[in-house]
């Protein structure tokens, strides 16, 4: 069996980072999706692709690859600048603002 082991990416429609600090295993798909003729549907035998295993740090999820004889390739995750500001949202109707905030 294949498997990729990799840190999800945020979503581009927030700008937090939730869901991104665990590491995922990912097995690859063994067969093609079908399409039932009748419905539309996609369909496939392989359950494998369904399994996703979430793990706290890449060591471990190579050793579960190790210990259960997975194939895995690692995609190491690229850096992000954090995008927090000191004080946040919060700060725009503080009293203490050294100068008043209207629009």
């Amino acid at each position: 069996m294949r498997a990729r082991i990799f840190q999800p990416s945020r979503n581009a429609m927030t700008s937090g980072m939730a869901k991104t600090r665990k590491w995922v295993l990912e097995y690859a798909p063994a067969s093609s999706r079908e399409v039932d003729p009748l419905m539309g549907w996609t369909s496939s035998s392989d359950t494998q692709s369904q399994v996703r295993l979430k793990f706290d740090t890449k060591e471990a999820a190579l050793d579960y690859a190790k210990d259960n004889g997975i194939d895995a390739t690692v995609s190491e995750p690229h850096g992000r600048k954090p995008n927090l500001r000191p004080r946040g949202y919060g700060e725009n109707f503080a009293t203490d603002r050294r100068s008043p905030w209207t629009h």
